[in-house]
């Protein structure tokens, strides 16, 4: 994963690519032990969440680009749907939305500099935790084998540059990851 490029897409148009070069991955893995501990690189490695099961890591930031299409949701407490982010070296360059655009810019330009920069990838890994239902709600903690989550905002927590009192995490449950030539997650099932 070091040295591959990642790349990320999803039947909506995401399609994201970085590389994470000697950033920390942070390993949920439920190890709450001082060994564990002893070996943290960044905030996020002395964190113990419950259920277990993820991996988080900050990309380098000038290296990502491309579109991330969110789920439709609340974005500067309004409805907003079939919204497109744009970056380029980490930078969200434009948005584009079916519905509800002025939200998404209103709440980005609230959050300055930390709302409109990529923060992190989290890809879950534990197979006992599966989303419930026909509309799949997925809470912060717990999520499953093959969901992505792709989040804005500050990342000085992960090991990366990006600093600012803004944090919005997104789901994605129908995502690809691929890691070099190798595919990790394919339409939101885990393949390695």
């Amino acid at each position: 994963m070091r040295s591959a490029e990642v790349h990320v897409t999803t039947p909506a148009g995401t399609n994201l690519v970085f590389r994470i070069g000697d950033r920390p991955v942070t390993k949920q893995n439920g190890d709450a032990s001082l060994a564990n501990m002893q070996g943290a690189r960044n905030l996020i490695d002395r964190e113990v969440e419950l259920p277990a099961g993820a991996i988080r890591v900050a990309p380098l930031e000038e290296t990502v680009e491309g579109t991330i299409a969110f789920p439709d949701g609340l974005w500067n407490g309004q409805k907003a749907a079939g919204i497109v982010l744009s970056f380029k070296k980490g930078k969200v360059t434009s948005i584009a939305a079916r519905a509800g655009q002025e939200h998404v810019k209103a709440e980005l330009d609230r959050a300055g500099v930390a709302g409109y920069s990529f923060r992190e990838m989290a890809v879950g890994f534990n197979p006992l935790l599966a989303i419930a239902g026909d509309k799949p709600f997925i809470p912060y903690y717990g999520y499953g084998a093959g969901i992505v989550r792709l989040s804005l905002g500050d990342n000085a927590e992960l090991g990366g540059n990006v600093k600012g009192p803004y944090v919005r995490w997104n789901f994605f449950t129908d995502a690809t990851v691929e890691v070099g030539t190798q595919t990790w997650i394919r339409d939101g099932v885990r393949v390695k």
